[in-house]
């Protein structure tokens, strides 16, 4: 079947094609780049159609019995493989559907931007990138693609790159994933030592050797959750997230909604049949997700900037994904919510993006106000995102998200009242947003000549609304997720959530009706991020003006002062002694060469 092979090279040749022809113009560096999202876009609704396959299409690669002899040591076998298994089907469908829109967004956002035709070969890296994810049959080719997202990102979040902020920005992301990368690595080595594969598909089955010890499963397993706390920017590895809004918005709408973050539940999706045999890698995953979600709907009440307000909300909701794999039965739970929040999240990353652009590039929310009558199309759009991501009953995130916390209280723990304590701050600071942005009046020159954005960006606006409302209905989740809803919950769960639901946007309206000018509630522990920000800088700066110490006294007293300057001494002093034998008077060497003849005598004859 040639078809996935298409789905999976064609960005990368449109890449490859933008930065070799396509810089020369516009419609060379836009065109193609659609061009190729659409094909990947049919492509995958076209393979969701088709029976489900258990024999994923391989090529050899990698083969040590070939390179060493049948009679090698090591027996280690490398295939690019791809998976089209239903949880494969579903995530293509998922990132070949928002690719496009974001796409053609781009257009729009992009018109008056630099390096324009370097903007979309890096957008088509990035799809080439979560593509290969996405297909990937093993954990090495998934690593390699893997590490290519994290690339495409550091390209993407940097596109502003004589900004310092942005290039601050992309070396964070970069650094941090790359500390989730290491245990994930170290994960996979750890599976395959156990088990001889690195195939998803035959790891249940080669799993005994682990089985028989739990620690050696349960660490294998939390190695390579590392991966996914890194790129799914889980607590403690969160704080690149919202920094990372430094790049252009459509590339944080597909940051957000379906690549990268997404990658991290995804993997634990494909890791699901070996993670249901720990359960104590379970409790790990459960707790990190029940403190991410509730953290993070913490610090988002307090940010001013509209788009760190949506990536504190994404880094809460991809906290309830987690807590998802850790208590549901199936995967489909925490695929369903990611499916869902795919929508509405890169709806609400787009409509504040066209607010950005009305706006004329401002992004403090206390400088705008009055909006609605301004930008009729984004605000409804935005209003129907933000109602999916509070959880409205009948929007797409009432029915995904509410089955994650009622699955969360059949199992019960702490992770199950964090999760249910997150309902209440997600309504509080979505609401913020929606009413400090949309109503009351203008706050700024600018917000007073704020304009409705192009067709171009709110015809995207509104394709995304459709799923942002209805994706979640039971007729269209039975297409894609098999999930049966707890039997043993007890029945004041989702009363309690409705009840918070609509405490907090009740709550939250009244606290901020009257069009306040400045924001009537500070609380400088959730402004200032939970001062975990400030940790790592004062952590970094502690580790880096320390190891400058200790590698500074090592280098002038052992280096300088022992093995280069003490041998130049050495060899000064010795001459420095003979130099008193050089005295240029002949009688003195008579007396000197006599002097020896006598002592060398006496030394013989003794």
């Amino acid at each position: 079947m040639i078809a996935p092979w298409i789905l999976l090279f064609a960005p990368l040749f449109v890449a490859a094609f933008i930065l070799l022809v396509g810089q020369r113009s516009k419609l060379l560096s836009a065109g193609p780049a659609i061009l190729g999202a659409l094909i990947c876009c049919a492509i995958s609704w076209w393979l969701f159609g088709q029976p489900e396959t258990t024999d994923p299409i391989r090529i050899d690669w990698i083969d040590f019995s070939k390179v060493f002899g049948p009679d090698s040591p090591i027996r280690f076998t490398v295939s690019i493989g791809l998976e089209l298994d239903s949880l494969a089907k579903s995530m293509l469908v998922i990132v070949c559907t928002i690719a496009p829109l974001v796409f053609i967004y781009s257009v729009g956002y992009m018109a008056h931007e630099e390096g324009y035709g370097r903007y979309f070969a890096g957008l088509s890296l990035f799809l080439f990138s979560m593509l290969g994810i996405v297909l990937a049959d093993n954990f090495v080719m998934m690593f390699i693609f893997w590490e290519l997202v994290g690339v495409s990102s550091y390209i993407l979040i940097g596109h502003y790159y004589s900004k310092d902020s942005a290039a601050d920005a992309s070396k964070q992301a970069f650094l941090v994933n790359r500390i989730g990368d290491f245990g994930f690595m170290l994960g996979i080595l750890v599976f395959w030592m156990a088990t001889g594969t690195i195939v998803f598909g035959e790891l249940p089955d080669a799993i005994g050797a682990l089985q028989s010890s739990p620690f050696w499963l349960a660490t294998a397993c939390v190695l390579v959750f590392c991966g996914t706390i890194g790129k799914s920017a889980q607590m403690p590895l969160h704080v690149w997230l919202p920094n990372s809004m430094e790049g252009p918005t459509p590339v944080s709408s597909l940051l957000h909604a379906a690549t990268m973050v997404a990658a991290g539940v995804y993997l634990l999706a494909r890791m699901f049949p070996v993670l249901v045999l720990s359960p104590a890698a379970l409790e790990i995953i459960g707790w990190v997700g029940g403190i991410t979600c509730f953290a993070a709907g913490l610090m988002g009440l307090q940010q001013n900037d509209i788009k760190r307000i949506l990536a504190y909300s994404t880094i809460s909701q991809l906290g309830y994904m987690v807590v998802g794999i850790a208590v549901a039965p199936v995967y489909g739970v925490a695929m369903f919510h990611l499916f869902t929040h795919a929508f509405f999240k890169c709806l609400l990353f787009l409509c504040s993006g066209s607010v950005i652009v009305g706006m004329h590039h401002e992004q403090d929310i206390w400088k705008m106000g009055g909006l609605a009558k301004k930008m009729p199309i984004t605000f409804l759009t935005m209003c129907a995102g933000g109602l999916a991501l509070m959880g409205f009953p009948f929007f797409s995130g009432y029915f995904s998200k509410d089955l994650i916390i009622e699955f969360a209280f059949e199992k019960g723990g702490v992770p199950a009242w964090l999760a249910l304590g997150g309902v209440i701050l997600t309504a509080c600071y979505t609401t913020r947003l929606l009413w400090v942005v949309f109503f009351g009046a203008p706050r700024s020159d600018e917000a007073k000549k704020a304009h409705e954005s192009p067709l171009v960006m709110t015809g995207p606006l509104i394709l995304l609304a459709l799923p942002a409302v209805l994706a979640g209905w039971p007729f269209i989740q039975q297409r894609f997720f098999t999930i049966e809803h707890p039997h043993h919950v007890a029945g004041w769960v989702p009363w309690a959530i409705l009840a918070l639901l609509f405490i907090g946007i009740i709550g939250t309206i009244l606290i901020y009706r009257g069009a306040p000018k400045k924001d009537p509630v500070v609380i400088p522990f959730f402004a200032n991020r939970l001062y975990i920000d400030d940790g790592y800088r004062y952590l970094v700066r502690w580790v880096q003006d320390g190891t400058a110490q200790v590698s500074g006294f090592i280098d002038r007293w052992l280096i300088d002062g022992v093995c280069v300057n003490f041998g130049s001494r050495l060899v000064w002093a010795v001459g420095f002694v003979f130099r008193f034998l050089q005295v240029g008077n002949l009688q003195a060497y008579a007396f000197f060469f006599g002097a020896g003849v006598i002592i060398l005598l006496y030394f013989l004859i003794s």
